[in-house]
């Protein structure tokens, strides 16, 4: 809802650049979007090594 009222105030102080920004935004997001990605599955990797790492503390301390 913000994002919304923040592009009605730029579309009343200058409609060429909010119309410019509502046609463009689908398109960098569209490139952006691999990036998202490896982001997710670098952190993954990342939150799986630091699993495997902690595993035998985590077995030799036991329940708690």
């Amino acid at each position: 809802m913000l994002t919304f009222i923040l592009w009605l105030i730029l579309f009343v102080l200058c409609w060429p650049l909010a119309l410019l920004a509502i046609v463009l935004y689908p398109i960098v997001w569209l490139l952006l979007l691999p990036l998202r990605l490896i982001g997710i599955t670098v952190s993954a990797v990342f939150d799986l090594l630091v699993a495997i790492i902690t595993l035998p503390a985590r077995i030799l301390r036991g329940k708690l």
